[in-house]
């Protein structure tokens, strides 16, 4: 998997002090081990767990040049996350991932290989192809997450098995323009972009993963953002 491409990996954090060290350092690892050049630009709202000190901790160790803390005055939503990191990253690919443990950096290098080996525009994790899954997660969050996925099927017919998912691989190029169209700033962000490039013609491949549930910290998965990811859903069903 000879690369000399340079990935950037966004992070957006609020409160993943306990996290944050052991998901940079499996990230680290899987890049050095191979050769790949990267950089890990982390986003943090705010967090009062001391989140940032962590961070700057992280960046006495690897280097300012590999560990980038971009800090945002308050919890502002995952998808304008994701643009403030976009704006500051070098890379010529864009890898988006949660920082509590739950996507774990060792799918990277596959993700890489099937953009390789296909020259596809994204490539997504499913955790609904063989191979994939969940693990952690009690009967309830399962249904949520199935219902979710089964609606934007339904109604979207987005192409891809798993339309919530946010481990994702972009050409930057292509999230840059994808983005800008983007109007969503929750978690209906991750299933908007997907729907918008396919409509602009843009190719998604999946590799399948296993996801985790986190381990330290607290979801922040709540009442509020399953109200505006359907609100998300119909407005796309509308509008695309």
């Amino acid at each position: 998997m000879p690369t000399k491409a340079t990935y950037s990996v966004l992070l957006p954090t609020y409160n993943e002090r306990d996290n944050i060290a052991i998901v940079v350092w499996l990230l680290v690892k899987t890049f050095t081990a191979r050769a790949i050049e990267f950089e890990i630009v982390i986003i943090d709202d705010n967090s009062q767990d001391n989140t940032q000190g962590v961070v700057r901790q992280l960046q006495q160790l690897y280097g300012e040049d590999r560990i980038v803390l971009k800090c945002r005055p308050g919890k502002l939503g995952l998808g304008t996350a994701y643009v403030h990191g976009l704006r500051n990253a070098r890379g010529d690919y864009v890898i988006i991932m949660d920082a509590d443990l739950s996507h774990h950096p060792k799918y990277i290098p596959e993700f890489i290989r099937h953009q390789q080996e296909t020259g596809c525009d994204i490539v997504t994790g499913t955790r609904y192809k063989p191979q994939g899954g969940v693990c952690g997660w009690n009967f309830k969050r399962k249904l949520v997450s199935r219902g979710a996925n089964f609606l934007a099927q339904t109604l979207l017919d987005p192409g891809v098995s798993d339309l919530t998912g946010s481990f994702r691989l972009y050409r930057k190029s292509v999230l840059e323009k994808v983005i800008a169209g983007v109007k969503s700033k929750g978690y209906a962000f991750q299933m908007e972009i997907i729907v918008r490039a396919r409509a602009q013609g843009y190719s998604v491949g999946e590799v399948p993963i296993v996801f985790v549930d986190r381990l330290y910290g607290v979801s922040k998965l709540g009442g509020a953002e399953i109200t505006q990811y359907i609100k998300g859903l119909l407005w796309l069903f509308v509008t695309t």
